[in-house]
């Protein structure tokens, strides 16, 4: 049987870095981990080909080799997702279809033809024996959580690997805490999961003999929830190969806020290869915390936990969101001057929206305040609630924070904050022409066409001189805050002609 895994084209949106991705040469972020692992779990007979529309184009051709297409997304994806299964339904070809995006609205995609929901490791076994049987289903569902220790590795032969600028791996699966407005534990349960170290290990290995050797994301939702095995197994585990394979492959992940209260394990991580993590401080409101079950970020000296994780080696990446209805219009005031001074380039700010099977929207349901679906995008000035403040104030708030965050003069300056605390891993490294690449891009693209070109030139002096050993990283923040730019004011504009229409 031929099997066409089917992963849908990402929009221009914050997390997509299309336009960062031009200046070395990449077409995507990321590989789709889920149909690798997938792939892996078919039957060995079948031959499968991997069609990402990040990086190609589906086509004819494509769909007339298939005896069926597996098709997995996010909710960012739902558009093109639609069009593929449109596609895949002209061409009649059998549509399987799974992942986060349809686990969460299987109803809204009725020319689909199976869907294999939650945890693949549960729910494919399922599908294929009854797919042997000639008795197949809809509907492939399980309220159990899979034992990741047996999850395979996933299919890395499916990748041309040259078109991505980093590779995904993932240790552990679920998160302890249950934030109203996330879907995590509601996908993945709140007891938290975890792979062998031996696991991981065997897939780096695996990266390695595809000739890989840049940056891995742990896809991990919540990467320290099990400290104790992470410093007993994993992290000495990944210390040892890295010294062991001479490896440059630098890691990150996302957390939360409370690795600041441990030296030993940040130590750990840097001594690994860490030196990013994303972390969700929502915002500096204690009382919208409070209200949104997010209280392990209450009662914290949250800019102080910053700036220790950042002198630990680890960039702080942060979401942060306006529109609970604890928010006044003083929030946008206040989420500026910590953003500003906390040093977090990479600030990712959306608007409050309610994703299916969280508390948030079924409170939001309840309370007959769901105006529609959420775009999956955290990032598009838009919500799909009704905020308790008034909406006009938001959405100009929400606008106005966004145009000064990414402002030259404030992006260029937070560059600066975060390279006076951050304190660089003596990590070993290699030469990359990639880097160059990038450097010549954005002297051309940023310091000589660019509206910013004075803070450009001011920071990568000024950078040269105080924090040298800064300076790819530098560059490397340069380049996103083109993108981040070019992102927001895309979003900005179409929202303000959205609201012209309907006034």
């Amino acid at each position: 049987m031929n099997i066409l895994l089917l992963y849908p084209e990402f929009p221009d949106t914050f997390w997509s870095f299309k336009h960062a991705l031009k200046f070395i040469r990449k077409q995507a972020s990321l590989p789709p981990l889920g149909l690798l692992t997938v792939s892996s779990m078919l039957p060995d007979t079948w031959q499968r080909k991997l069609v990402d529309l990040n990086t190609g184009d589906l086509t004819s051709n494509d769909l007339e080799w298939a005896d069926m297409v597996f098709i997995s997304a996010m909710a960012v994806q739902k558009s093109s997702a639609e069009e593929l299964i449109a596609r895949c339904r002209e061409s009649a070809v059998l549509t399987v279809a799974g992942g986060p995006l349809f686990t969460s609205e299987p109803d809204v995609f009725p020319d689909v033809d199976h869907f294999v929901l939650n945890e693949a490791e549960i729910t494919l076994p399922q599908f294929l024996d009854d797919l042997d049987k000639g008795q197949l289903k809809r509907f492939y569902r399980s309220d159990s959580f899979a034992d990741i220790m047996d999850s395979p590795m996933p299919d890395w032969s499916l990748l041309t690997m040259k078109n991505y600028a980093s590779m995904a791996i993932q240790f552990s699966r679920g998160c302890p805490y249950k934030c109203d407005f996330c879907n995590v534990t509601t996908l993945f349960g709140r007891k938290i999961r975890t792979k062998t170290s031996r696991q991981i290990i065997g897939e780096l290995d695996a990266l390695k003999q595809n000739g890989w050797q840049d940056s891995i994301f742990f896809v991990d939702d919540n990467f320290i929830a099990h400290k104790a095995y992470l410093k007993k197994e994993l992290l000495p585990a990944l210390i040892e190969w890295q010294a062991t394979n001479r490896s440059t492959a630098k890691l990150y992940t996302e957390c939360s806020i409370n690795i600041a209260d441990d030296p030993e394990l940040m130590d750990l991580m840097v001594k690994a290869g860490f030196n990013q993590v994303f972390i969700g401080i929502e915002t500096p409101d204690s009382s919208a915390l409070e209200a949104c079950g997010k209280q392990h970020n209450s009662s914290r000296d949250l800019l102080r936990d910053i700036k220790t994780i950042q002198r630990a080696g680890l960039e702080v990446q942060g979401g942060f969101i306006v529109g609970f209805d604890t928010d006044t219009p003083s929030i946008f005031r206040r989420q500026i001057e910590f953003i500003q001074q906390s040093g977090i380039v990479t600030a990712m700010v959306g608007m409050l929206q309610a994703l299916p099977g969280t508390g948030l929207y079924e409170r939001m349901k309840q309370e007959g305040r769901l105006r529609c679906s959420s775009t999956g995008d955290n990032a598009d000035s838009t919500t799909n609630i009704v905020p308790k403040m008034d909406i006009d104030i938001l959405r100009q708030g929400y606008r106005d924070m966004m145009t000064s965050l990414y402002s030259p003069e404030n992006y260029y300056q937070r560059i600066k904050t975060l390279l006076q605390e951050y304190r660089p891993p003596k990590f070993r490294s290699r030469f990359r022409p990639d880097q160059l690449l990038a450097l010549g891009r954005s002297m051309i693209a940023l310091g000589i066409v660019g509206s910013e070109r004075l803070h450009y030139w001011k920071m990568l002096i000024w950078t040269l001189f105080r924090q040298h050993r800064s300076l790819s990283l530098a560059i490397t923040l340069s380049i996103y805050g083109h993108h981040f730019r070019k992102v927001c004011l895309l979003h900005l504009n179409r929202e303000e002609d959205h609201a012209a229409e309907q006034a």
